[in-house]
């Protein structure tokens, strides 16, 4: 199977004089199956529809939009793997001087929110035609939400592109179905009550049941209005029970019908084992290829969703909390297709998704009526309903290392410490050190503080520290001399200088400075970024204190490299400024000199 058309030379070679859908993405052509464009768009041809593909068109100049003539159906629009934005600015709203996600990594291909800019000269193009806007840029935006890099609320991204329907989450059942209503002649605007969309409207006259928000113009003026509106929403993201929701902004209605219900492993299968290149348009190969793809090519998706519920973490309104996997067979079945292309040299760089080690439902409850509304599966503990078992996940491992010519599995989207010490049996805890472990192990704690990882939704740090315990039994009674990286999180919501420099203070007792600090990026739909602009905790109603200075941001971060010569100088001034001047000195335990 070739690429999809990507000019009008490559239709005249299919024998096509239209294309029914043109996928529009912020991201170089990728034909693999971690890109949401390529995703989509082989789902459609597999429902046997004709799909074109623009990528990163020169967005100052409509006729870039015209490269593939008019569609007949439809243009759909996404930013790429990553919100613009992000993928765009640092956290300190730096332009980056990379992205990864274009051709030789050049910085500038795309343009900032690219959905917006995009859905605006496609429609300048050729004007009536519809336009559905998807991705993860879209689906966090999809109703009014903080921007932190203006500092204030927008409204959904619906009303700032104008486009005609947004699918939020992953959206392969949803494309299908409104492809299948439009082939039809069923008008875009009739489509209302298609799960995991969100429409414009002028009147709620048709729509019988819902749930009212406060409005923009609300949540822009009071604080606490944002938080309840948020935690309407977060509690509204699982299938089987959330809400129609409305919300108005001026004389305009953004509808947010239920989200779709996960895809079944049959249904999961599928959309994976559809024919992928597995590499990026050869067109790139001159500019130096595309960067985000070594390390992901080799990768296999085995599962999306996630029961974790971290704070910062945007799953719980894009992908869900319901965790649906593919069958092991399916995996060993692309892996095996993984060993005949170019380049492989053995290595599988990762066996996972959100959580690599959740292969499905966290509990019974879940398969029939979802998840707990106000209730986490693993925080502040386990739950007892909670289903610890890692077997089906094992056998997959063991599955893929007996596949001729692959010589190594990693797993590198990171396993859950505290679902792993759940589990009464230490064999996947034992095989994974063992075999799945490229010398050390990358592992997300967070924070050291009670109260930091409280509102972050993580456990306790006296769970990080029963994990790295056995870690280190099992690896000394394997005879392995094995390491772990951990991550650590700076300026989250609820941190103040006294728990940096808790946090200092326990990798000084480490013996362990990070070589990258993550200082805490507010983006669009996570509790962490609810928290951060209203101060407040949306499902709680605590209030939190929420570093925004600039100054004392950068002791935070400066306080996890505390032995950099170049961030002494902030160090004493955090040190000072907290009363904590026995930290500097001699001693052993303090963390710089006088």
């Amino acid at each position: 199977m070739d690429f999809l058309p990507v000019n009008k030379r490559d239709m005249k070679n299919r024998g096509w004089d239209q294309c029914d859908f043109i996928l529009i993405s912020g991201d170089a052509y990728v034909d693999h199956p971690s890109w949401g464009g390529a995703v989509i768009s082989r789902v459609l041809e597999d429902a046997g529809f004709r799909v074109g593909f623009i990528a990163q068109p020169d967005w100052k100049n409509v006729e870039a939009f015209k490269i593939l003539g008019e569609p007949r159906l439809a243009f759909l629009v996404t930013a790429g793997n990553i919100d613009s934005m992000v993928n765009h600015y640092s956290v300190n709203k730096k332009f980056r001087k990379t992205d990864l996600y274009s051709p030789g990594g050049k910085a500038g291909s795309c343009p900032d929110r690219a959905s917006i800019v995009y859905t605006s000269q496609a429609k300048a193009a050729y004007k009536g035609k519809p336009v559905i806007l998807g991705g993860i840029e879209a689906s966090l935006r999809r109703l009014s939400h903080y921007d932190y890099w203006t500092n204030k609320v927008r409204r959904s991204i619906l009303f700032d592109s104008k486009a005609d329907m947004l699918i939020y989450g992953m959206g392969e059942r949803q494309i299908r179905n409104i492809a299948g209503l439009l082939n039809k002649g069923v008008p875009l605007s009739n489509l209302t009550n298609i799960r995991g969309t969100v429409f414009r409207t002028s009147s709620l006259d048709k729509i019988k049941e819902y749930t009212e928000l406060p409005s923009y113009e609300e949540i822009c003026e009071d604080r606490k209005s944002y938080a309840a509106s948020f935690a309407v929403q977060y509690r509204n993201t699982d299938p089987f029970y959330s809400k129609i929701l409305v919300e108005k902004a001026g004389n305009q209605w953004a509808v947010q019908n239920p989200p779709e219900f996960p895809l079944s492993t049959e249904e999961f299968d599928r959309v994976y084992e559809l024919p992928y290149r597995k590499t990026a348009h050869p067109s790139y190969e001159k500019m130096g290829g595309i960067p985000a793809l070594k390390e992901i090519q080799f990768s296999l998706i085995h599962n999306r969703g996630c029961f974790g519920g971290c704070s910062f973490c945007a799953l719980t309104f894009h992908q869900g909390r319901i965790v649906s996997a593919r069958s092991n067979e399916s995996v060993i079945r692309e892996a095996k297709k993984l060993t005949e292309i170019k380049g492989f040299k053995g290595n599988i760089h990762d066996v996972g998704g959100p959580t690599a080690d959740f292969t499905g439902p966290s509990c019974k409850r879940q398969e029939t009526a979802g998840s707990c509304p106000d209730k986490q599966c693993l925080f502040p503990h386990p739950c007892k309903n909670l289903r610890t078992d890692h077997s089906s996940y094992l056998e997959l491992l063991r599955g893929l290392r007996k596949v001729e010519g692959i010589k190594k599995v990693f797993i590198r989207s990171g396993v859950r410490f505290d679902y792993m010490l759940a589990e009464n049996d230490d064999t996947f805890f034992r095989e994974i050190c063992k075999f799945h472990i490229s010398g050390q192990l990358k592992i997300a704690p967070e924070h050291v503080s009670s109260k930091v990882l409280r509102l972050m939704g993580k456990p306790d740090h006296k769970v990080f520290e029963r994990f790295i315990s056995k870690y280190k039994k099992i690896n000394q009674e394997l005879g392995k001399d094995q390491f772990f990286v951990p991550y650590f999180i700076s300026s989250h919501p609820g941190a103040g200088l006294k728990e940096a420099i808790e946090l200092a203070e326990y990798l000084k007792e480490l013996h362990f400075i990070p070589e990258q600090v993550q200082d805490f990026y507010p983006t669009p739909g996570t509790l962490s970024t609810a928290m951060y602009h209203t101060g407040i905790h949306p499902l709680t109603g605590e209030k939190v204190f929420v570093a925004k200075n600039p100054e004392e941001k950068q002791m935070q971060r400066a306080l996890l490299q505390f032995s950099k010569r170049e961030n002494m100088i902030l160090v004493r001034k955090a040190l000072n400024k907290a009363g904590r001047t026995d930290l500097i000195g001699k001693g052993p335990k303090c963390l710089i000199p006088n």
